[in-house]
């Protein structure tokens, strides 16, 4: 297959900057609130999106009690805060690509502290489309392999309707078009498989290697800033790190 998943990729940084992070429930908190106002609800039951998104904040260790508590909110009847989606594009230190996704109740703060950090670690933001035609667009489920047949996996993830797979550090790696992500994260799941990660990621087709110790620094750096920053759902480069 091309490319590796955000998870091979950048999952030591990734890991770093997670385990120092004390509003990452910030970041699903608002994912929970667009998901129940697009998916037609705050019943996870029903609506798929909010169902992948609490799917995602509990392999990043968001407390069921933290869940449950927006859950109940707009169970409620409160209205869902208006954050609209923005993708940022750009370069980082010996041209490694950086998409940006971002979602914001302020456009022009999360603006300007994007582009600051590009501007400060050795990169430059640039306008939508210079860096995404670099990466291909796709449902990536991560599953476990300890005590797991790979051989079993592989064919049970077909036959749900992925597209690829591959097995790597541990960890089993199923790849599906957007489109049909929902439908063979659900069919595994009822298989009995339980997932660390599921969500439609932005995968490299190549990856860019960083030299010198100065550049690898920055582009660290950038990173953990990035994640860090309660506005910024997710970072994908193309990083071969």
């Amino acid at each position: 297959m091309s490319g590796h998943s955000k998870w091979h990729n950048i999952q030591k940084t990734k890991g770093a900057a997670d385990a120092k992070k004390a509003k990452v429930f910030t970041k699903y908190a608002r994912e929970m609130a667009i998901a129940i106002k697009e998916g037609g609800g705050a019943d996870p039951n029903s609506n798929s999106k909010l169902s992948a998104v609490i799917l995602r904040a509990k392999s990043e260790n968001v407390p069921n009690d933290n869940i449950n508590r927006v859950l109940q909110k707009y169970q409620s009847g409160a209205a869902a805060e208006n954050y609209e989606y923005i993708t940022y594009e750009g370069y980082g230190p010996c041209g490694v690509a950086i998409i940006v996704d971002a979602l914001t109740d302020n456009r022009n703060r999360t603006v300007s502290d994007v582009r600051h950090y590009f501007d400060k670690y050795g990169g430059n933001m640039g306008t939508n489309g210079c860096v995404s035609w670099q990466f291909d667009k796709k449902g990536v489920i991560v599953i476990d392999g300890e005590d797991l047949d790979e051989d079993t996996v592989m064919m049970e993830a077909l036959d749900a309707g992925a597209d690829d797979f591959s097995a790597e550090d541990g960890v089993f790696e199923i790849y599906t078009s957007p489109d049909t992500f929902d439908e063979v994260r659900e069919k595994l799941s009822k298989a009995g498989y339980s997932s660390v990660e599921a969500q439609i990621e932005m995968v490299p087709q190549t990856y860019v290697p960083i030299t010198g110790e100065d550049n690898i620094k920055n582009m660290e750096k950038m990173l953990e800033l990035l994640e860090d920053n309660d506005d910024v759902q997710n970072v994908w480069h193309n990083w071969d790190n």
